[in-house]
This record gives structure tokens, C-alpha cells and sequence, in this order.
């Protein structure tokens, strides 16, 4: 008992301090770094050049596999003039099989079949296409090179060798995948080359390896933390009251954020509400001039005026009362809006009716006749175009406005082109610029450059790019022009 008191007694004379550990930590964590490093290198080194030899065996075997099952289904396809439809559906059926298949495998990225359309390659990835390649004249009908570009470089640059040895080759083009390219050769003649592009799995390897090494990490920690555990025992009394006093801080912290946060968003609700609640009014005001004007040599043109003004303003009630509508009451089969009829409406019965500056304004319509239909709602088209329009206006800062709205479209990619352009100052340089979500900050929120930004300002160009870029789809993009003024290119999908 004696022996053991003095022990006790020197023990009592040394103080651990965060220091000594510290240093002990340091020391321990440096040994153990060091000891990783080296197994992990020596690892590293092992697994790369099994998976290499993996990747490359396994990504061989099923891209030859597959050229096969092609060469097979073709050279027992007996193809006459009186072939039926029936039969037709069920070659590409075959085909597309064979593509899916592969599709449907994990690993496998990309497959496609590249062979030559004239003084071009073209990528075919479905059983259709295939067929008309094939049995048919309609070369230009099946290509989709855009989404195998990459393949068709890299099938260039070792056309030549692959049409000369009509072996099979692969590449490791970079860290990720594997590519291969297998002859093609229907009844023995080369058309050219079967594609895959693929990332063979080699988890089950690795986990082996891993629980290897990772056994003797946790025997080895567990030794280290043995160790710390008693001295940290030591020095935790004395830090836990700190610890619990900093917690209490954090609470209370997080709970002003949360108040903040909710009071913010409370805020600029409201200011969307304020800015959503001047469009109306202006368009009250239209409609109790229309009610004063009623004669019967206008009734009809006033009468059908008017509802577009009730729909905008029911519109308008609706959008103050959901923070966040249904997608279907903006994105609908039903809609079937004339993009020219809402452009034409704006100019001569929104912008041409405001008493102030309409004298300094003009405004050129360019406006296809083609266009198809938008599935969008008319009056969130309204929503959309309208503060564009009105930024020209207010923005531009010359004695004599000029707004330009020109409408294009595009009928082999099915797009439609919107350009609103006017003969202004331009749009400040800050406004143009990215943020890091690729957002042109005049389309953030709160974003202008008015000294006064209280009130609506800041709000129409964000709720016109919310409207068009994250509930229909739309890109829109705003920059200035070289002879002055600025340009709003909305580019609408039609399907």
C-alpha cells in the first residue's frame, strides 16, 4: 500500500496539458501517415495494372460478343422485295435487343455501330437505323452523330489501321473508360466498326484488397486510441463545461438564423406581392378607360379586350396566392398559345395605352408568320415578356426609343427565336457578368441598377427568367450590342 501511495503521490506532481498530447498526437498521426503512404503506393501500383488487364480483357470480350451477335442476326436475314412489315419490325426488334442489352449492363456508357455515309461516318445506335443502313436508300436518315462524337474522332484517327489488320482494338483514352472498336463484317466484308465505350466493374477486387488493409489500419488506430483515450480521459473534465456552454451559444445561434432566415423570406415574398400588385393596377386602369369608351362602334373590340384583361388579372390573383404553382397550370397539353397574338397585344394594348413616354416610343415587329403553338400559358407568356419589355423602356435613356421584337422558327430543330432588342445605353457591364451557377446577374434577384432599388425595382427580369428558364424550359439570355442598346434571345422549345 505504501509502494502504491508513492506512486500516486508522483504521479499527482506532472500535469498533462493539451501540449504533451499534442505533441504525442503529432507524433503518432506522422508515424502512421508515413507507414499508409507506403502500402497505399504499393497498392495503387498493384490494382492499376490489374485493372488494366481487366478493363481491356473484359471490355474485348463483350464488344466482340456483340459485333457477333450483329454478323449473325444479317448473314441469316434473308431480305426480298415482298418483305412485309411484320417481318421488317422484327429484324429491328433484333437489332435493338442487341443494343439494349449492352445498354442495360452497368458499366457499358456508350455503344454504336460507325460506318460510312459518303465522305462522312455515321453513328447508328438503334435497330432502326441499322435496317435502313442496310436493306435501305435512306442514308440520311439514321445518324446521330452529335451524341457520339468523341467515337467518331477516334475511329478517324485509326480508320487506316483497324480497315488494314480488321483486328480488334482497344484504348485506354483516359482514367475512366475503356473504349473498343471490333470490326464489322457482314458475310465476311468490312463496313466498318463496332463501338464500345465502357467502365468494367472492379469493386469486388478492390474490396478484397481493401478489408486487407483496412484490418490492419483498425488494428493499428485501435492501439493509438487505447492510448489517447486515458490521457484525453484526464483533460476532459475540465474542457466539458466549456463544451456545454458553447453548445447552449450554438442553439441559440441557430435559432436567430432561423428566425432570420423565415423574416427574410417573408420579405422578399412580399416585395413580390408589391411588384405583382403594380401590373395590375396598371391594367385596372386600362379596363375602367375600356368601360368609359364603350360605344357600339368598338363594343366587340373593347368586349374582347377586356377579358384578356380579367384573364391577366385572375392570373395575376392567382400567382399572389401560391408562392410556388402547380406546373401544370403553366406547362399544359390544353395551352395551345400563339406566341405573334400575346406580342401583338402587349405592344397595342399594354405599352401603346401608357401615357407616359409613349410619345418617345417605337416599336418594329418582325414576327414569322409559321410559328406553331406553345403548350405555355398565354398569360404566363405575358408574365415573361413583359418586364423584358418594360426594362428596355425604362433603361434606355435616349430621347427616342426604338424596341425591336423579332420571332423565327427553327423547323428541323423545332425552336423557336425571340429577340427583343432596343437602340438604348445597354445593359451595365456587372449585370452581364456570371455568377458561378451561370446566372447573368440582371436576371438574380434584387438586382438593378437604379439609385433607388426599393420598392418593385429589382424583381421583373428575375421573375422573367424564373417563368422562362425553371418552369417552361426556355433559354434566355441578355448582352449589349456593338452599335448600342441591349438584345433579350429567348430560345422556346416547341415538343
Amino acid at each position: 500500500m505504501k509502494k502504491l501511495d508513492d506512486i500516486l503521490t508522483k504521479l499527482k506532481g506532472y500535469q498533462f496539458e493539451f501540449r504533451h498530447l499534442t505533441v504525442l498526437l503529432i507524433g503518432l498521426l506522422a508515424f502512421q501517415i508515413v507507414l499508409s503512404s507506403l502500402q497505399k503506393s504499393s497498392l495503387t501500383s498493384f490494382l492499376r495494372e490489374v485493372q488494366d488487364w481487366y478493363q481491356r480483357d473484359s471490355a474485348e470480350k463483350l464488344a466482340n460478343l456483340t459485333a457477333t451477335s450483329f454478323e449473325l442476326i444479317i448473314e441469316n436475314t434473308n431480305i426480298g422485295p415482298n418483305i412485309t412489315e411484320k417481318e421488317k419490325r422484327k429484324i429491328i426488334q433484333s437489332f435493338n435487343i442487341i443494343f439494349n442489352q449492352q445498354l442495360l449492363q452497368q458499366n457499358v456508357k456508350e455503344i454504336c455501330l460507325l460506318l460510312p455515309n459518303g465522305s462522312k461516318i455515321a453513328a447508328i445506335d438503334n435497330g432502326k437505323a441499322l435496317f435502313n443502313y442496310l436493306y435501305t436508300k435512306g442514308k440520311n436518315d439514321y445518324s446521330d452523330n452529335d451524341r457520339h462524337q468523341n467515337a467518331i474522332k477516334l475511329f478517324l484517327k485509326q480508320e487506316n489501321v483497324i480497315n488494314a489488320s480488321e483486328q480488334t482494338h482497344s484504348f485506354n483514352t483516359s482514367n475512366e473508360y475503356f473504349e473498343t472498336m471490333v470490326p464489322f463484317v457482314p458475310h465476311g466484308e468490312y463496313l466498318g466498326v463496332l463501338y464500345t465505350k465502357n467502365n468494367p466493374d472492379f469493386s469486388f477486387f478492390t474490396r478484397e484488397i481493401s478489408s486487407s488493409y483496412s484490418q490492419a489500419s483498425i488494428t493499428f488506430t485501435s492501439l493509438i486510441f487505447l492510448g489517447l483515450l486515458s490521457m484525453y480521459y484526464i483533460s476532459s473534465y475540465t474542457v466539458r463545461e466549456r463544451d456545454k456552454a458553447r453548445r447552449l451559444f450554438l442553439l441559440e445561434h441557430e435559432q436567430l438564423l432561423k428566425e432570420q432566415i423565415n423574416h427574410e423570406k417573408e420579405s422578399l415574398f412580399t416585395k413580390r406581392i408589391y411588384h405583382t400588385h403594380h401590373k395590375a393596377e396598371k391594367i385596372m386602369g386600362f379596363i375602367k378607360e375600356d368601360l368609359r369608351a364603350r360605344v357600339n362602334l368598338n363594343l366587340e373590340e373593347i368586349n374582347k379586350r377586356l377579358i384578356k384583361y380579367a384573364n391577366f388579372i385572375s392570373r395575376v390573383i392567382y400567382d399572389m396566392k401560391w408562392y410556388d404553382p402547380p406546373s401544370n397550370t403553366i406547362r399544359n397539353s390544353m395551352f395551345v398559345t400563339n406566341l405573334n397574338d400575346v406580342i401583338k397585344f402587349l405592344v397595342e394594348n399594354i405599352f401603346s395605352r401608357i401615357t407616359s413616354k409613349v410619345d418617345n416610343i417605337d416599336f418594329h415587329l418582325n414576327l414569322a408568320e409559321d410559328l406553331p403553338g406553345i403548350h405555355i400559358n398565354e398569360y404566363v407568356v405575358w408574365e415573361i415578356l413583359e418586364p423584358l419589355i418594360q426594362n428596355s423602356i425604362d433603361h434606355a435613356n435616349v430621347d427616342r426609343i426604338v424596341i425591336t421584337i423579332m420571332t423565327k422558327y427553327d423547323s428541323e430543330n423545332r425552336n423557336i427565336f425571340l429577340q427583343l432588342s432596343d437602340n438604348g445605353k445597354g445593359i451595365h457591364e456587372d449585370l452581364i457578368q456570371q455568377n458561378s451557377q451561370g446566372i447573368q446577374k440582371i436576371f438574380q434577384e434584387n438586382s438593378t441598377t437604379c439609385p433607388n432599388p426599393e420598392g418593385n425595382r429589382g424583381y421583373g427580369c428575375y421573375i422573367a427568367y424564373e417563368l422562362a428558364k425553371n418552369k417552361c424550359g426556355w433559354n434566355i439570355e441578355a448582352y449589349n450590342l456593338p452599335t448600342g442598346g441591349c438584345t433579350f434571345n429567348l430560345i422556346i422549345k416547341t415538343v
